[in-house]
C-alpha cells in the first residue's frame, strides 16, 4: 500500500537546489541564534547553581542545565549536518560547471570532426574531379590523335594529301588541347583557317580539315552549338570536294555523331554514325581497325537508347576484329570486351560478363608472368580461392606480394584492367562472394588511384 505524501512533503520534493540552499542557510541562521541562546541560558543556571545552597534546588537546576546541554548538542548536531550540506552543494556546483565545460568541449569537437569530415568529403570530390578531368584529357588527346590519323589516311586513300604544314599545325593544336590550353589552341586554329580561306577560297579540303580541328577544340570546351556549326559546314566542304562516300566525309560525320551524343540526342547521332560505317567498310573494308572503332562509337549510342542486342551485335563485331587484325594483346581488344560485359551486365547476363572479365585478367596475367598453371594463377583466381577458405572457417590472410607481385605489374596500371579489377569485383559482391570482391577492390585500389574511364574509343 502506497504512502500519502502531505503536502509539506509535496513541496519540499519539488524545490529546486538553489531552493534547499537557500532554505539551508536559513536553518543554519536559525540554529546558530538558538544554539547562542541556550547557551546563554545554561551559562546564567551554571551561575544560578553556585549561588544556590539547597541541595533540592541545586538538583532541579543540575536536571535542567543537562536538558539544555543536550539540545546545545542536538543544535550542534543539526549544524555538523547543514555545513556538509552546504559542503556538498559546493561540490556538486563545481561538478555542475566541469560537467558543462566538458559538454562545451564535446560538442566543439563533434563541431570540428564534422568540419573535418565536410573538408575530406570536399577534398575526396576536387580529387575526383581532378582525377576524372585528367583521364577525360587523356582520353581526349588521344581521340583527336585518332582523328588526325584518320584524316590523314582518309585524304591519302581518296586522292587528296593534306600538306606538311598543316599536318604539323594540326598536332601542336592537339598538343595544346590535350594540356588545356585553349586560349593558344583556339587562336591558332582561327589563324590558320582565316590564313587557308584568304589562299585557297572557302571550299577547300584543307579548309574542312582545319573546321575539323576548330570544332574538336570547341567540343571539348562543351561549346556544342559552335561546334555543330563548324562540323556541318566542314561536312559540307567535304561532300562538295571530295564525294560522298570519301573517308574523310565519314570521318566529319563520325565526329558530329559524337557531338550529338555528347549532348544526348542519341537518336540524331546514329544515322550519322552508321552512314559513317558504311562508308568506311566500302572504303577500307569489314574487317578495318577503323571499322572497329565505328562500331564501338555506334554501340555506345545505342546502349544510351536501350538496345542491347544492337549493341552485343556491334562491341561483338569489333571485339572479332581486333583480336583478328590487331593481336589478343592489343588495349583495344581488352577495352572492348569490357564494353561487351557491361551490355551483358544490362541485361542481366551476369555469367557472359564474368566470363569476359576474367579472360582479361588471365590475358594481362600471361602477357607479364606467362601461362596459367597451379603456381602461377591470375588474381581472380587467387579471389576465389580465399573466398572458399572464408567460408571454410580458413580465412587467407597472405599477402599480395605472395602472389608473384602481380598486383604491381605495370600492365595492371591500365586504365582497362584497373577498371576490369572493379567490374567483376562488384559484380562478386552482386553474388554474395565479399571475400573475393574485397581481394580484386584492394588489389585495384593499390595497382592504381581509382581512373574515371570513358567507354568508347
Amino acid at each position: 500500500m502506497s504512502t500519502m505524501l502531505s503536502p509539506r512533503d509535496e513541496k519540499l520534493e519539488k524545490l529546486s537546489q538553489e531552493e534547499i540552499i537557500s532554505n539551508t542557510k536559513l536553518v543554519i541562521q536559525g540554529l546558530e541564534a538558538l544554539k547562542n541562546e541556550h547557551n546563554s541560558i545554561l551559562h546564567s543556571l551554571l551561575e544560578t547553581i553556585k549561588c544556590l545552597k539547597k541541595d533540592e534546588e541545586a538538583s532541579v537546576v543540575h536536571e535542567k542545565s543537562s536538558l539544555l546541554r543536550r539540545s546545545v548538542e542536538m543544535i550542534e548536531l543539526g549544524l555538523g549536518e547543514a555545513q556538509v550540506m552546504m559542503a556538498l552543494s559546493n561540490h556538486l556546483n563545481a561538478v555542475e560547471s566541469e560537467k558543462q565545460k566538458l559538454r562545451a568541449q564535446v560538442r566543439r569537437l563533434c563541431q570540428e570532426n564534422q568540419w573535418l569530415r565536410d573538408e575530406l568529403a570536399n577534398t575526396q570530390q576536387k580529387l575526383q574531379k581532378s582525377e576524372q578531368s585528367v583521364a577525360q584529357l587523356e582520353e581526349e588527346k588521344k581521340h583527336l590523335e585518332f582523328m588526325n590519323h584518320a584524316a590523314v589516311a582518309a585524304a591519302q586513300q581518296g586522292g587528296y594529301e593534306i600538306p606538311a604544314r598543316l599536318r604539323t599545325l594540326q598536332n601542336l593544336v592537339i598538343q595544346y588541347a590535350s594540356q588545356g590550353r585553349y586560349e593558344v589552341a583556339v587562336p591558332l586554329c582561327k589563324q590558320a583557317l582565316e590564313d587557308l580561306e584568304k589562299t585557297s577560297g572557302h571550299d577547300h579540303p584543307d579548309v574542312a580539315t582545319m573546321l575539323n580541328i576548330l570544332a574538336l577544340v570547341y567540343r571539348d570546351q562543351n561549346k556544342y552549338k559552335e561546334a555543330a556549326h563548324l562540323l556541318n559546314d566542314a561536312l559540307s566542304i567535304r561532300e562538295k570536294t571530295l564525294g560522298k562516300d570519301h573517308p574523310a566525309v565519314a570521318a566529319t560525320l563520325n565526329n558530329l555523331a559524337v557531338l550529338y551524343g555528347k549532348r544526348g540526342k542519341y537518336k540524331e547521332a546514329e544515322p550519322l554514325c552508321k552512314r559513317a560505317l558504311e562508308i568506311r567498310e566500302k572504303v577500307l573494308g569489314k574487317d578495318h581497325p577503323d571499322v572497329a572503332k565505328q562500331l564501338n562509337n555506334l554501340a555506345l549510342l545505342c546502349q544510351n537508347q536501350g538496345k542491347y542486342e544492337e549493341v552485343e551485335y556491334y562491341y561483338s563485331r569489333a571485339l572479332e576484329i581486333y583480336e583478328r587484325r590487331l593481336g589478343l594483346d592489343d588495349p583495344n581488344v581488352a577495352k572492348t570486351k569490357n564494353n561487351l560485359a557491361s551490355c551483358f551486365l544490362k541485361q542481366g547476363k551476369y555469367k557472359e560478363a564474368e566470363v569476359l572479365y576474367k579472360e582479361i585478367l588471365t590475358r594481362a596475367h600471361e602477357k607479364d608472368f606467362g601461362s596459367v598453371d597451379a603456381e602461377n594463377k591470375p588474381i581472380w583466381m587467387h579471389a576465389e580461392e580465399r573466398e572458399e577458405m572464408s567460408k571454410g572457417k580458413h580465412r587467407d590472410n597472405m599477402p599480395y606480394g605472395e602472389y608473384g607481385g602481380w598486383y604491381k605489374a605495370c600492365k595492371v596500371n591500365s586504365p582497362t584492367v584497373n577498371t576490369t579489377l572493379r567490374n567483376l569485383g562488384a559484380l562478386y559482391r552482386r553474388q554474395g562472394k565479399m571475400e573475393a570482391a574485397e581481394t580484386l577492390e584492394e588489389c585495384a585500389v593499390r595497382s592504381r588511384k581509382q581512373v574515371c574511364e570513358r567507354e568508347c574509343v
